[in-house]
């Protein structure tokens, strides 16, 4: 199989994966009505899946170094896809959900960061940037996939059919990995030691990481309540929760399917550009957009879709850029160690920023206006948190630059 029909199937199988990451965050507002969910509680709802992926995500990222990537990526998307489907039978208060979201979580662990090491150790250097480009590419198309079909299921059926059909995709991606991906042979024996002091000695390594976990805390936290955020602008326009919610994840699946389109073209421009400018060029601007997105709510709409356009292709395009920039800093047979540590980085922070969005979001908006309104009005202290934390992500990789001897571009 050639190298690019083999990274399409791979892309494929990655969109299958995706199809859960955001199905939560599609519902949340429907969820929150029907459970009685706070803010904040609500928010840990959806951190929970980040939570499952970081308890494993170093075991599985450093395992890729001593065992088949493949075999571990086959058995987290099935995974995956069967704590999705728990999800949608059992889950009805706060706890279950919490949990199950957790379990969902796991399969991501196994999945992503071991799909990115078989990029890696797959594609040249020259190549890796439109490579990584096009996977994290595929990492984003599913996850808007993920609002879409969900949103849009949720109108036609419930949010459990919602839930339960969009857990067949890890199912299917599985099942693609085993029969079209090639396995990835290990380059350390179990018995060699001493990865994770090398990760933790390659100081540039983890200033690019900490870059990462800065654009994770913006990307995540405005993913996970964007919905929300859409449901509030059509409520406050006398739509009902429902309809709102359904319309909604719509606009916010067009919204994270433009920023899939990114990474792919971001990746291009890191490798004629450098990937130090084109990381500082983009969080810039996508930190800009959080500082001022959320008090846009109460504009006309079609001008909210409008940012909220340049918003999500802005907050996703240097994923890739952050992501290849590791794999160029770090020796390939401790490859698996460093994505290791750039996932616990990255999605703690991602993990993290949901529930802290959901806390502002209860400190500002007194819970009897809310009542009053029928839905959250003030946003902007929120989204600002957001682009606080990535403004951390230019000077980081600048830093890293440095110390690199600028050999790292």
């Amino acid at each position: 199989m050639s190298d690019k029909k083999w990274l399409y199937m791979l892309c494929l199988a990655e969109i299958g994966t995706m199809l859960v990451l955001l199905n939560y965050s599609a519902i949340l507002p429907i969820i929150k009505q029907e459970w009685s969910l706070t803010n904040t509680e609500a928010g840990l709802i959806y951190s929970a899946y980040q939570v499952g992926y970081i308890v494993l995500v170093v075991i599985l990222s450093t395992l890729t170094d001593y065992v088949d990537a493949k075999k571990i990526y086959v058995v987290s998307a099935l995974w995956a896809g069967a704590a999705g489907i728990a999800f949608a039978l059992f889950a009805d208060s706060f706890l279950s959900g919490l949990i199950l979201r957790c379990l969902t979580g796991f399969g991501l662990a196994g999945t992503y960061m071991p799909g990115l090491k078989m990029v890696s150790a797959r594609f040249s250097s020259q190549q890796r940037g439109w490579a990584v480009g096009l996977y994290v590419g595929a990492f984003s198309l599913g996850t808007g996939l993920s609002l879409l079909f969900s949103g849009v299921l949720t109108g036609l059926f419930t949010w459990r059919a919602a839930i339960f059909i969009t857990s067949l995709g890890p199912i299917a991606g599985g099942l693609i990995a085993v029969f079209a991906l090639d396995s990835v042979p290990p380059l350390r024996s179990s018995k060699e030691k001493g990865a994770f002091r090398q990760v933790f000695s390659n100081r540039p390594a983890l200033l690019v990481m900490a870059g990462y976990a800065a654009h994770m805390w913006e990307m995540f936290g405005m993913r996970g309540w964007i919905v929300a955020f859409f449901a509030a602008v059509m409520v406050g326009r006398n739509m009902d929760m429902a309809q709102a919610t359904s319309y909604g994840a719509v606009i916010s699946a067009l919204i994270i399917l433009a920023g899939g389109f990114s990474t792919a073209m971001a990746g291009s421009l890191s490798d004629r550009f450098g990937r130090v400018r084109t990381i500082q060029v983009i969080m810039f601007s996508s930190a800009a957009c959080s500082l001022f997105f959320g008090w846009i709510r109460p504009w006309p709409a079609v001008l909210v879709v409008v940012v909220s356009l340049v918003y999500g292709v802005l907050v996703t395009a240097e994923s890739s850029v952050l992501s290849t920039s590791v794999t160029e800093l770090v020796p390939h047979d401790y490859l698996g160690s460093a994505m290791a540590v750039q996932s616990f980085a990255g999605w703690t922070a991602a993990a993290i920023a949901p529930a802290v969005f959901g806390m502002i979001l209860d400190l500002t908006n007194p819970a009897d206006l809310v009542a009053e309104l029928g839905y959250t009005p003030h946003w902007g202290p929120a989204f600002v948190i957001l682009g606080l934390g990535a403004l951390l992500g230019p000077p980081a990789v600048s830093l890293a630059r440095k110390l690199s001897g600028f050999q790292y571009r």
